[in-house]
């Protein structure tokens, strides 16, 4: 047995009722005997298409070589357009494939939650991942990873010194959080907000990601046109929880990044808190906050309605003690997220095959906005 051999096997797979050539999509692979270790790339990002081409890849080789033993891995990726990011000279960030800004018009509806379940998520699914909290006044992302005690160090790229972002759970993270003690206020004026927002952004070194995920403060402000002002976000995903007063706020959010001069893809609306189902009231459904708001705003402004999230303690409870409840293997919490996450991904590359890269907004001279 010999690596021409499982080449030619590797022409002949059979998926997805026909057959396919794989052979293009080799990272690895390895001999030892009758063993044989394969790591296959797919376009496909998620779990489910992922654990199936594994599948179809063993049924073929048992076919083909019933005496050996295969080990397959499938990894996925996401399927790009190139982005040339250069929002300060000399300061590009070419190495990051995909920003998305989390966004939500209401303060107080899981956005950071969200952002950090979503983080692991796709760290879970063999993505690159790092997470900016982009919240500077009230920053949480330390509290969520557990690393509220870590301080970045500093590392040397080139002849540069960057802060090198703290990780945990395969997720990179940087926040203002780990700059300031956590028992005193920001009270600064928007311009130093904004250069400390930048500095976290191009000072970093953040290496080669799929994702950077934003974690934006609530509302439409300052911080939000520093983002689209600095770097071409790839897409945006809105959360808002059922009720009237969050979705008001939500739509506004969504608003802001369709605006003509902004023009950031908005992926999709999560909607967190949807129900509450004790276990102990005879499997009845209570929606606190109202019910399906978020999934009918999402059909009124024509975006993606990604999922729901139920109101549950263990959400709260994990977020508080810095392990995000994604992390829990075979819950249903766990299979909400995924689903989210894979509704995200479906969104974004549909984003990225049918749309141009988005563009950096400037300031006119009238203190407008206007695209490049």
């Amino acid at each position: 047995m010999n690596k021409e051999q499982i080449i030619e096997i590797l022409k002949q797979i059979s998926t997805g009722g026909k057959v396919t050539d794989m052979s293009g999509q080799v990272r690895d692979l390895e001999i030892s005997g009758d063993r044989i270790w394969l790591e296959i790339q797919s376009t496909n990002p998620s779990l489910q298409a992922k654990k199936q081409l594994e599948a179809d890849i063993l049924k073929t080789f048992k076919e083909k070589l019933p005496g050996a033993e295969l080990k397959v891995t499938v990894k996925g990726t996401i399927a790009t357009k190139p982005v040339n990011i250069n929002p300060v000279p000399d300061r590009p960030l070419p190495e990051i494939k995909n920003l998305i800004a989390v966004a939500s018009g209401k303060g107080g509806v899981g956005k950071s939650t969200v952002t950090a379940n979503l983080a692991v998520t796709l760290a879970n699914m063999n993505f690159k991942v790092g997470v900016l909290d982009a919240d500077v006044y009230g920053p949480s992302m330390p509290i969520m990873f557990d690393v509220e005690n870590e301080r970045p160090l500093i590392s040397k790229v080139g002849n540069k010194e960057l802060i090198k972002p703290v990780e945990n759970y395969g997720v990179k993270m940087l926040s203002l959080g780990f700059f300031v003690n956590p028992d005193d206020a920001v009270i600064w004026r928007g311009a130093m907000a904004n250069k400390a927002l930048k500095q976290l952004l191009f000072d970093a070194d953040w290496g080669e990601l799929d994702f950077l995920l934003v974690d934006l403060p609530p509302g439409t402000g300052d911080i939000h046109l520093t983002m689209v002002q600095s770097v071409p976000l790839t897409g945006a995903v809105v959360v808002s929880t059922p009720q009237p007063v969050a979705l008001a706020d939500a739509k506004k959010g969504v608003s802001m990044f369709s605006q003509p001069e902004i023009n950031v893809p908005v992926l999709g609306i999560i909607e967190n808190m949807s129900y509450f189902k004790p276990g102990d009231c005879g499997g009845n459904t209570y929606y606190i906050f109202g019910k399906d708001g978020a999934k009918n705003l999402a059909s009124d402004l024509q975006t993606a309605f990604l999922g729901e999230i139920p109101l549950v303690q263990s959400i709260r409870e994990s977020g508080d003690v810095g392990r995000p409840v994604a992390l829990q293997e075979n819950t249903d919490l766990e299979k909400a997220f995924v689903s989210i996450t894979r509704n995200m991904l479906t969104q974004l590359i549909k984003r990225n095959k049918e749309m141009p890269p988005t563009e950096v907004v400037r300031i006119t001279n009238n203190s407008g906005c206007a695209a490049n």
